[in-house]
């Protein structure tokens, strides 16, 4: 069983029974940051009045707000795409809140063609994340959006 195949199992069995969004991003934060190796912060920035606004997460203290035209979070947003970041130093507008992350990778939380946010994971290991981390992150983004009542 993959990293990913575990991580999505137990994060069904943690949605089970419980619709609330917050309670649910706060479970799949520690789960992510539990379970991946080599990721020293995981968490959400949600959609409000046009910015992303830091939601449940693990890891340091993060920024607040985030502009939509600012970072990879921001980008991941505008493009409503994942973005895989090898090295983070190398991305135009980055936004270095733990000088520790090296690598960075970024989901956007989409209802139908809403956007709700985005699911952000950093790491201090350049290049930690790939493809499989976009397709799987993607997986646990939309099992999460379909347990929860957003």
């Amino acid at each position: 069983m993959s990293s990913y195949e575990q991580v999505l199992a137990d994060l069904r069995a943690l949605l089970e029974g419980e619709r609330d969004p917050l309670a649910n991003m706060a479970n799949c934060a520690a789960l992510l940051f539990e379970r991946l190796l080599d990721v020293n912060w995981a968490g959400f920035y949600l959609l409000k009045h046009g910015e992303l606004v830091l939601g449940p997460f693990q890891g340091r203290p993060a920024c607040t707000r985030i502009s939509l035209d600012r970072g990879v979070c921001g980008a991941a947003a505008r493009r409503r795409t994942a973005l895989v970041v090898p090295d983070v130093h190398e991305f135009p507008g980055h936004i270095a809140c733990d000088e520790r992350s090296r690598s960075e990778i970024v989901v956007p939380l989409l209802l139908g063609e809403r956007l709700l946010g985005v699911l952000d994971l950093d790491s201090p290991r350049l290049g930690r994340f790939d493809e499989g981390d976009a397709r799987g992150l993607m997986q646990v983004a939309n099992i999460l959006l379909a347990g929860s009542d957003c």
